[in-house]
């Protein structure tokens, strides 16, 4: 029986869990195989005994006057030819022959211990690996089921899924290859540790060992968004202003990052520099397209719209929206592209329904029409402000019901109707004004409608080197009739002062 002990103690050393879970394990398989051999309901137990180390089978059975349940309990008379010392309400332990177990019994036992061993196996999985999700590990192809391949972590088996693999790459059995640690699962048939090769950190994984600045903290990458075999955007900033972070990832003439795109068969990288400035990273994520403006239109639902060239609109998309779709991913916002001939015609749809064209005459009640004057007009058939904006006085007086007073006010409230139009407001002029495309209304004002004549008020002072002037009193001139004076001889106008003197009067 010592070699039970001792093939527990090799159990447990090949298998690297504790000894106590697998003397555990054998604990129970014995009582398993026990109460299947011997078919009672007897509360059995089983114990190492440290001097044999053999494992010892008992029934306990509880000592009490009246016997009810024999299968567990015993009579005080009769436990005392076990345990003599024993009183009413003890228990007693009665050694069962464990060498009786058949071969199937024994079976059942192996069944429970390969169980509770590959539990406590999974257990120890999960303990050492949970921790080391997203850390790069080198593993080799082990064998292949299906498409998935099952590789050699050294102590343990790890899987990577067809789903996280690059569409680029192709393995054999023996290939040794670099992936990250994706999840740990300790719920399946066997220690789930799942590994990748399509998952953002093998990038960034990649990026530290071959960027000493990024090691060492210099550079920080900041995001990471990877379409597996196609393409990866990876952003970076530097905490030292004379660090280039871009040029360090890229290293001299792309020796850095080659290696990288070596590794990982090909694929494109874009290493974009990052920006606390939303409209700056975006204008960064979106390269190699040439961005226009970037519109932040909700700053808490994160959402913003770029407009570019109509030229580079193709290019800002990309591939099936593979570069603007990456471009979201690290940005973590959600981005609206279109070209400036669609903003264009955009913004012409909001202008013309600004002018509501068939907007209902009920409309006209917000601008002082009485609600009695628009039901007589709806009974006579116009529903429209565009309609009723075309008809005469001397057509409307023919309407059932209104009089020329009404007819007074349905004109007052359809001029003021059209006149709200008159100057662009709301939302699209402010996104007009902000894209250079309309001009606030004073400066419009400015430009359409010439400024009044401006009094100046013009004080004659005496010359300090010449002989005094005589006195004049103050006098408002307008502009416009002191460019009308006739002007005298030498220059001199109505006033009998030159062109000098009255300027050096105004300053």
């Amino acid at each position: 029986m010592g070699s039970i002990f001792q093939s527990i103690e090799l159990l447990s050393k090949e298998k690297g869990i504790d000894a106590q879970i697998v003397l555990d394990a054998v604990k129970d398989a014995l009582l398993v195989a026990a109460r299947k051999h011997y078919r009672t309901n007897e509360e059995y137990v089983a114990e190492l005994n440290p001097a044999t180390g053999a494992i010892e089978l008992y029934a306990v059975k509880r000592v009490v006057e009246a016997v009810e349940d024999p299968d567990r309990e015993i009579s005080l008379s009769e436990a005392g030819a076990f345990d003599p010392p024993v009183e009413l309400g003890g228990e007693v332990r009665i050694a069962k022959p464990t060498d009786l177990l058949g071969r199937i019994s024994a079976q059942t036992a192996k069944q429970v211990i390969y169980q509770k061993v590959r539990e406590a196996e999974r257990e120890t999985v999960y303990v050492e690996y949970s921790g080391r999700v997203g850390e790069l590990v080198n593993c080799m192809v082990k064998r292949l089921e299906g498409q998935d391949l099952v590789v050699d972590l050294g102590k343990t088996e790890a899987r990577l899924p067809r789903k996280e693999q690059s569409r680029l790459e192709s393995y054999g059995v023996g290939d040794r290859v670099r992936c990250v640690i994706r999840s740990v699962d300790k719920t399946g048939k066997s220690p789930g540790v799942m590994v990748s090769r399509a998952a953002p950190e093998l990038v960034m994984r990649l990026f530290e060992q071959e960027v000493p600045e990024i090691y060492d903290g210099t550079i920080i990458i900041k995001g990471c968004a990877r379409e597996a075999g196609e393409r990866t955007k990876i952003a970076v900033h530097s905490r030292d202003r004379d660090v280039d972070s871009v040029g360090a990832c890229v290293g001299m003439k792309g020796m850095r990052v080659q290696s990288i795109i070596r590794e990982l068969r090909g694929e494109k990288i874009d290493i974009i520099e990052f920006s606390e400035d939303p409209v700056v990273f975006a204008t960064h994520a979106l390269s190699p397209a040439k961005i226009s403006r970037v519109a932040i239109l909700s700053p808490l639902d994160r959402h913003m719209e770029v407009i570019v060239d109509d030229s580079q609109l193709s290019l800002a998309i990309g591939k099936k929206g593979q570069n603007v779709r990456l471009a979201a991913k690290l940005l973590g916002w959600r981005i609206d592209i279109k070209s400036e001939e669609e903003k264009r015609q955009e913004v012409e749809s909001a202008m013309a329904a600004l002018v509501a064209p068939g907007a209902p005459v009920s409309v006209l009640i917000d601008h002082g029409l009485p609600e009695t004057v628009v039901e007589r007009l709806v009974e006579a058939s116009i529903g429209t402000v565009e309609k009723l904006g075309t008809m005469t006085p001397e057509q409307l007086e023919e309407i059932p019901g209104v009089d020329l007073e009404m007819v007074e006010q349905i004109q007052l409230a359809v001029n003021s109707y059209y006149g709200q139009f008159e100057a662009v407001t709301g939302p699209v002029a402010e996104t007009l004004q902000d894209q250079g495309l309309l001009e606030t209304s004073a400066a419009a004002g400015e430009e359409s409608e010439p400024a009044p004549p401006v009094a100046e008020e013009i004080t004659a002072e005496p010359a300090l080197d010449s002989e005094p002037e005589p006195d004049f009193a103050t006098i408002e001139v307008s502009e416009p009739q002191a460019q009308e004076r006739p002007a005298g001889p030498d220059g001199e106008d109505a006033s009998g002062l030159t062109e000098v003197e009255r300027n050096e009067s105004h300053e």
